[in-house]
């Protein structure tokens, strides 16, 4: 038996969970210290981040009373364009909502006819299980619980990241160093709360079926994996609601002002302005906290459906069931220990000290993690123990499944700094790519192309041992500890990712409220930091989405009964041939409708430009809304055929072709998708990035290609312009089609088992 008792478990996963949510309001306490009122904006805290610090504006004679006004005016504007453009989404979303857990209850509870008689168990011969009606049942509940969890977390992290970002321009006043502590605790806030919720409403959901299931584990866990179908089914449309909604407004606003009016990025004259700063919020921050959310849900769902026809779930060991919830709970306290490192041991001086920063964070929260894991395997698993795989029980030593998450862990750091080197303006490929811009803005896009591709080796290279290392160790369930060990970590790596969209909109304010050159610098070094670390959040989401896919493949293939996936058999590879091609037809979807409203885009601004007298000059005011008006308009309409693709094909494949071929479709997506969605952020990340070296000109190099609006400066925004919708909506919307395509397919398995293929069965 395990040395940490059922009464441990049950105390500790809770406890971690509440000491999130408490330090996440703790950082959110801080934050809000900064006054966005005038008269107020001295007064923010005490000792190395509040008084005796003397503003920028006093010495250089400007109005402070304006500046504070403006920037609560503009945040105003940021925060109600995103909160309406999420509740309109939210409508839409919630009608498929209903729908869908109408398909779950009807297709699970048909499997004995909505018979309330038990039923023979799956795994556990001779046994009597839990009839399929009320696992249809539960599964649905879980279904709801999971989806409301991941829209509730995109919501409070885009409300965190509004509230927060006209409070790090006020801070950039006094110093990098204040601007950057307060841009990092709001996306702490966010992290932990995250985090800590979807561990908690996961602790809790379990508990509660279980007064019902009581010793039937096989139904209770199979029931829970709806909970992961829930999270990543809103997921996606966030993500690619919240993406085309971004990338329209970022492109319309980029070719006209910057291109054709040779205006400044967030120039107040500009009428996209307004929409690109909300499509931050609504795309890089609520799209990538339910994106990550789902992840963790669907890893541990999958991890704890393989456990429960294994030993632990035989011998109803509650503690070694309750390993991945353990594993994430010391997650949760060694992110809040190395969150510490950033904001309260080390002060930030200087611009260059930034991204250093942020990587000391990855660095310190994977080293800790090792530890924290190291100790937990030996507190809460038994020394030996089986595990299932593919109808065999497999013996596996406590320290194997130490090894499968420390794999996971450190090949997503791997992964981080790999996309890390590819992307940052301070290493050669991406200094390489902005020399190109030379000879015009063909050549910059072949060598951002060449970079993207080149930039999936490694990366690849690090799934494919820890697969491989995972699996000869703990088979499946040692592939889906792996993903949870790459997302242990998640409450500092969505903090490092929360802490992008805050700074660029920080950026954005400060231009738009007319503050001074000086403070736009230090806003512009935040957000070149933001924009790597969003890079990098992206590397880990994308990795840590194929491992969970595969864990999930894993759970489905056991659940359907296949006893082999055989590549030779028609039946299989037609499945492999139409799932590589998924990722390429839901990429063309997404980039094609962000191309469609970015063309009304830029027609609208022209237009605006062209019919308001006085704008060009500054003394006429834009018309914002009918801007935003466009993005939210297109995003809505453009979401629902990406999102119905992805929804649809397990369901289609699995009815009429069965479970040969979908299984076939499963490994397809996935191993054409992860190639696709890394290459595609990082080209447009190292696009980004090399547009951003022309403007900083910190170097003789960087200054030989400038200034802003000489040939090769344009070059390099068309570059970044193609990269847009690259890096942030078809990139990092694929970890989700692979991810939600095996999960649902798990979800439905027992109905495509009893009914599926029903063409094959008549052919």
């Amino acid at each position: 038996m395990a040395i940490l008792g059922e009464l441990g478990t049950q105390v500790l996963i809770p406890v971690a969970g509440v000491i999130g949510i408490v330090f996440a309001v703790a950082q959110w306490v801080i934050v809000s210290k900064v006054k966005v009122t005038p008269g107020a904006a001295n007064a923010s805290g005490a000792g190395k981040n509040g008084y005796g610090d003397y503003l920028i504006e006093e010495e250089e004679g400007l109005n402070d009373h304006n500046v504070v006004v403006k920037c609560a005016e503009i945040q105003t504007a940021i925060s109600e364009g995103a909160t309406s453009f999420l509740f309109t989404m939210y409508q839409y979303v919630g009608f498929f909502m209903v729908i869908f857990a109408g398909l779950i209850f009807v297709f699970l509870g048909s499997i004995e006819g909505f018979s309330t008689k038990g039923q023979p168990c799956t795994y556990s011969q001779g046994k009597t299980c839990k009839p399929a009606l009320y696992t249809a049942l539960f599964s649905t509940a879980a279904f709801l619980l999971g989806a409301i969890t991941s829209l509730v977390s995109g919501f409070l992290g885009m409300k965190i990241a509004t509230y927060a970002n006209a409070r790090t321009t006020l801070e950039a006043r006094k110093g990098v160093g204040k601007a950057f502590i307060t841009a990092f605790r709001s996306g702490a806030v966010m992290g932990f709360l995250l985090s800590s919720s979807g561990l908690v409403v996961l602790y809790i959901t379990i508990n509660v079926f279980k007064l019902y299931y009581g010793d039937d584990w096989e139904g209770l866990f199979e029931s829970i994996t709806g909970y992961g179908l829930g999270g990543s089914s809103m997921a996606l449309f966030g993500r690619v609601g919240g993406g085309i909604y971004t990338k329209a407004a970022d492109v319309g606003a980029d070719l006209v002002g910057k291109v054709e009016r040779n205006i400044p990025e967030d120039d107040p004259r500009n009428p996209a302005v307004i929409a690109d700063n909300v499509g931050d919020n609504v795309g890089d921050i609520a799209g990538m906290g339910s994106d990550l959310f789902g992840s963790y849900a669907e890893s541990s769902c999958a991890a704890l459906v393989v456990a429960s026809i294994s030993s632990f779930g035989i011998n109803h060991d509650f503690t070694a069931m309750c390993y991945p919830l353990l594993v994430s709970s010391v997650g949760i306290i060694v992110c809040l220990l190395t969150t510490l490192f950033a904001t309260d041991f080390f002060e930030i001086k200087a611009a260059n000290e930034i991204e250093p920063a942020l990587k000391k964070q990855l660095i310190i929260s994977t080293a800790l993690m090792t530890v924290g894991v190291a100790i937990i395997s030996w507190l809460a698993l038994p020394a030996k123990f089986t595990i299932f795989n593919f109808g065999a029980q497999k013996e596996v030593a406590n320290w194997g499944l130490f090894f499968c998450v420390g794999i996971g862990l450190w090949a997503g750091l791997i992964i981080g700094f790999v996309t890390e080197y590819y992307t940052s303006n301070a290493y050669s490929p991406v200094q390489d790519v902005a020399d190109s811009c030379r000879t015009g803005a063909a050549t910059n896009v072949i060598f951002g192309l060449a970079l993207g591709y080149k930039s999936v080796i490694i990366p690849i290279f690090a799934i494919a041992v820890s697969i491989y290392v995972s699996f000869s160790i703990a088979a499946m369930y040692g592939i889906a500890m792996a993903a949870l060990g790459m997302l242990s970590t998640m409450a500092t790596g969505l903090a490092i990712d929360a802490y992008g969209p805050i700074s660029d909109n920080a950026g954005g304010i400060a231009e738009m409220a007319g503050m001074s050159h000086r403070i736009r610098e230090r806003t512009d070094a935040l957000d070149a930091a933001g924009n790597t670390t969003a890079a990098i959040g992206k590397g880990f989401a994308i990795g840590s989405a194929a491992l969970v896919s595969l864990a999930l493949f894993g759970a489905f293939v056991s659940r359907a009964g296949v006893q082999v996936v055989d590549v030779l058999s028609p039946k299989v590879f037609i499945g492999l041939l139409v799932g590589a091609m998924l990722p390429y037809w839901f990429s063309a979807m997404t980039m094609k409708s962000v191309g469609s409203a970015a063309l009304k885009m830029v027609e609208e601004v022209r237009r605006q430009f062209n019919t308001i007298p006085g704008l060009m000059e500054g003394t006429a005011k834009p018309d914002y809304a009918t801007c935003v008006k466009i993005s939210t308009d297109a995003s809505i309409k453009e979401m629902i055929p990406p999102g119905a693709l992805v929804m649809l094909t397990p369901l289609i494949v699995g009815t009429l072709f069965g479970v040969e071929t979908l299984s076939g479709v499963l490994a397809g997506a996935l191993v054409s998708g992860v190639q696709i969605a890394i290459s595609a952020s990082n080209t447009g990340g190292a696009w980004d990035n090399a547009k951003k070296y022309i403007e900083a000109g910190n170097s003789d190099h960087a200054r030989s290609l400038g200034p802003k609006g000489s040939d090769c400066h344009k070059a390099a925004i068309i570059g970044d312009t193609i990269g847009d919708p690259l890096k942030d909506t078809s990139g990092p919307s694929l970890n989700i089609l692979i991810k939600l395509m095996a999960v649902e397919s798990l979800v439905f398995a027992p109905f495509f088992a009893t009914y599926g293929g029903v063409l094959f069965k008549y052919l």
